[in-house]
């Protein structure tokens, strides 16, 4: 037996007892790291008053943290060989605790921006690492199992974090946002520093250039999608700079990689065509999540004068929905097509997005609970399948190559998402709200022109009416969102064709229906 295979010469020498420890340390760092994606958001303006910032400088607060994460993500395959999977995985989690402290603790803009670019190189390593341990030191017909409770934590993480974070800034101190990863990081670190067995690779020389060219080429796509909107895009210099300078070193990466004897992603898993679908799908899933997840709270709480708590309790439905079926997806992979369940997962998604597009400023709360649960189910159904049928193709010496490459493109697929749908609901209010102004007039039949007699009501009356204008406008520009979320969700299904279904894979569906 290899000794690279965890499932095997690992299991046999852990307890089960000791695996199980191990898993929910594992969860608990991926939780952490995927926590403070979104648990920082709420706090950014009580951080911009307390560090003297102002709204663009406090702004790099959460590029600083995504685009070190990304630039670090594809050395987690390397360092994992060269320093050993435990270590590798503890000095992780320890670094991220203590960063954590010295953001809580930063007293101006620019110690705040250093300590989450040191948050975000160390949090790049968790999620891969703990996905690995997940799948490694799983017996194979469990697997399924495994990632469904993998993927709970990844999904369930950023719908949490603006809940969380609006409570612990609300009760206690926004700095607690990152206080509260010590104690969840110091359970996660015992575990996997006394649990998880050390192993070793034989690591291959690192690529510098390749790393070089890739985390030129993220970097400067990052910084595009956070500051595109604030530089109103390619109306500016510097957005158009940065595109230049993504796609380039994108470019030099591709023929690097090609022509290398010795690239930063083995050449294996490029040509591995399940992983390059599961990315491709990885990207729609994060857009998706993160996107909407972006939306709805600002929608409920502007829109429809939700509080923060009512907020939180709407949109946990959808995570509700999540861990309904995503427990399910598991034991539907190894008796379904695995290329069916991620086509019904889309469809469902894509049918809650046509029923939100329908969606009015009177719409009850009851609508909002309904769709979220029915959007979990959809959501899913697609994390397990598509991160089992992208590595039961992969040896176990590149499953941490291929979950960095999978985690890589689920945080570009949101980043873009984000920016995205900011983009267009930030233009689409402005279009509409011309468009509905252009109606108002003294002879249009929404407008009484009696009040104008009344000089001392005029000031308010326009006021008001530019109020609800303003609201109408930016209900519409939701939903032109909410459409467009439909069509690109729908444009991904026959992405699930091209997944190749291997005779392993459907050997194994027919021993556990055996079973």
């Amino acid at each position: 037996m290899s000794a690279t295979d965890f499932s095997g010469a690992h299991l046999q020498g852990l307890s089960s007892s000791k695996i199980v420890l191990l898993k929910i340390a594992a969860m608990l760092a991926a939780v952490m790291q995927v926590l403070d994606m979104t648990i920082a958001n709420v706090a950014l303006p009580h951080m911009q008053a307390a560090l003297g910032a102002n709204q663009e400088s406090v702004s790099w607060v959460l590029t600083s943290y995504i685009v070190a994460s990304a630039i670090a993500l594809p050395a987690t395959g390397w360092l994992s060989n060269h320093l050993g999977r435990r270590t590798l995985f503890s000095l992780a989690i320890f670094v991220f605790m203590v960063s954590s402290v010295l953001c809580g603790i930063a007293t101006t803009i620019e110690e705040m921006v250093i300590f989450r670019i040191l948050q975000g190189v160390s949090g790049a390593f968790l999620s891969p690492m703990a996905q690995t341990v997940m799948f490694d030191f799983t017996p194979e017909k469990q697997r399924g199992q495994a990632m469904a409770m993998f993927g709970m934590g990844v999904m369930i993480g950023p719908i949490l974090g603006p809940i969380l974070g609006g409570f612990l800034t609300e009760y206690l101190d926004w700095r607690w946002v990152f206080f509260v990863n010590v104690p969840i990081g110091i359970v996660a670190l015992a575990g996997v520093a006394v649990i998880l067995p050390e192993l070793r690779e034989r690591s291959r020389p690192f690529d510098i250039t390749g790393f070089i060219l890739l985390g030129i080429s993220l970097a400067a796509l990052q910084l595009m999608l956070d500051r595109g909107q604030h530089k109103e895009w390619f109306e500016s210099i510097e957005i158009w700079l940065e595109l230049l300078i993504a796609l380039s070193a994108f470019w030099m990466f591709c023929v690097h990689i090609a022509t290398s004897s010795n690239p930063i992603f083995h050449k294996e898993l490029i040509a591995n065509r399940n992983l390059v679908v599961g990315s491709a799908l990885m990207i729609i899933l994060g857009m998706i999540l993160i996107a909407t997840m972006a939306l709805l709270p600002i929608m409920l709480q502007s829109l429809f004068g939700y509080p923060v708590i009512d907020t939180g309790i709407i949109m946990a439905s959808r995570g509700l929905g999540v861990m309904t079926t995503m427990g399910l997806a598991g034991r539907l992979a190894a008796r379904l097509d695995i290329r069916a369940i991620i086509s019904v997962g889309l469809l469902i998604i894509a049918a809650s997005f046509y029923e939100m597009s329908l969606w009015n400023l009177e719409t009850s709360n009851l609508y909002f609970v309904v769709n979220g649960f029915v959007q979990g189910l959809g959501m899913g159904l697609l994390f397990v399948p598509i991160t089992l049928m992208a590595y039961s193709t992969l040896p176990a010496s590149l499953r941490t190559d291929g979950a960095s490459i999978m985690n890589l493109t689920r945080s570009i697929g949101s980043s873009a998402g984000i920016s995205f749908v900011i983009t267009i609901l930030s233009r689409s209010s402005s279009a509409s709200h011309e468009g509905l102004a252009a109606h108002i007039t003294p002879y249009s039949m929404y407008f009484d022109p009696s009040w104008l007699i009344r000089s001392d009501a005029t000031q308010a009356g326009l006021t008001m009416m530019n109020m609800e204008v303003t609201r109408q406008a930016s209900m519409i520009a939701y939903i032109n969102v909410f459409h467009i979320l439909l069509l690109i969700t729908i444009s991904f299904v026959p992405m699930a064709l091209f997944i190749k279904k291997s005779k392993a894979d459907i050997g194994r569906a027919e021993m556990s229906l055996m079973e």
